[in-house]
């Protein structure tokens, strides 16, 4: 692997740094809640996407847009009913990955799980607000295309690169892609719906991630990347308290620390080259922590620790269940992944 980046990934590396601390910044300014949006969705936006245009924004934008009305539908039709409710969770996350695969507009269906799964969770608890979450949903999807929008301006690319072409899948690979990331992404629901794991956000967030290669061999290469950089990114936050101890109360040492800690986690994941690698999974472990545990009087190090064991057994166990749903659909000619 190459120490050096490139021309283009060195632009690349500022605008996720900017973007990210800028949406950070504006949340904690305006006394925002969930600030882990503002925090990650500039990640997801600028860090997934190689490149930034009208597409783009528009996938981004109504990726979000789908977000509410299905999760509003959910809540009003099918909240009451478990089984019913399971059953319309299972058919979303079923065409956002058939979509997923069959598409060119992966970035729309993709960027979406995580809300999706993020927003269901939360919102199941007693104490927390649909509407400010959707609120909050929409606001940090629109700051984060806006900030993409500037940041590409002031940083601007000297050409368009080329993109990667789409491997071609025929229709059983498509069905074999759908029912395994829709099986997954439903048991991960009912995991958290079961028990009490508010707190388990990064758990959450690498379950819904491991699924985008949307094959079991790529789920496994990708969580392993995900549990290093879960490690890392939470070493880089742990160091931070320990590093600014009292000062944690002030903002702008605070907005520092991250904007420094980002770019570390962003040029090992442009280094990488490989989509969601271990600086990724630094790289949103970085936000999250940021935009939702860093605060005065909170132990981080527990907040930190927790993250890593929680995502490493979170993801033990989708592995497990994925690899015995992968042999079961390759047994079925409709349902085969092989070529």
């Amino acid at each position: 692997m190459s120490t050096e980046l490139t021309p283009y990934e060195q632009r690349r590396l500022l605008r996720i740094a900017f973007g990210s601390c800028t949406g950070f910044a504006l949340c904690k300014l305006m006394n925002w809640p969930y600030g882990v949006f503002f925090a990650v969705f500039p990640m997801l936006l600028l860090g997934m996407a190689p490149v930034f245009n009208r597409v783009v924004a528009l996938q981004f934008i109504a990726g979000v847009v789908v977000n509410i009305a299905e999760i509003w539908l959910l809540k009003s039709l099918l909240a009451p009913y478990p089984l019913l409710m399971i059953a319309g969770v299972f058919f979303i996350y079923g065409y956002h990955f058939r979509f997923m695969a069959s598409t060119p507009y992966f970035l729309l269906w993709a960027s979406g799980l995580v809300t999706l799964s993020t927003v269901l969770n939360f919102s199941s608890y007693a104490d927390a607000s649909l509407n400010d979450m959707m609120v909050a949903t929409l606001l940090a999807t629109l700051i984060s295309v806006a900030g993409a929008s500037i940041f590409y301006w002031l940083i601007p690319e000297p050409e368009t690169p080329s993109l990667p072409p789409r491997p071609a899948l025929n229709n059983a690979q498509i069905n074999h892609r759908t029912l395994l990331g829709a099986t997954l992404a439903t048991l991960s629901y009912i995991v958290f719906q079961m028990f009490d794991l508010r707190d388990s956000l990064s758990a959450q967030v690498a379950t819904m991630l491991v699924l985008f290669p949307m094959t079991y061999q790529g789920s496994m290469a990708s969580a392993i990347s995900r549990a290093k950089g879960v490690a890392y990114g939470c070493a880089l936050a742990v160091s931070v308290q320990i590093l600014l101890a009292d000062l944690i109360g002030h903002f702008l040492l605070v907005l520092l620390a991250m904007f420094m800690t980002v770019l570390l986690a962003a040029r090992l994941h442009l280094l990488e080259r490989a989509g969601s690698g271990v600086g990724f999974g630094a790289l949103t472990t970085i936000g999250i922590l940021f935009g939702q545990y860093l605060k005065p009087d909170y132990d981080i190090f527990y907040t930190s620790a927790y993250r890593l064991s929680s995502v490493i057994v979170a993801m033990t166990l989708v592995l497990i269940i994925a690899w015995q749903l992968d042999k079961l659909l390759n047994r079925f000619a409709l349902t085969s992944n092989q070529a």
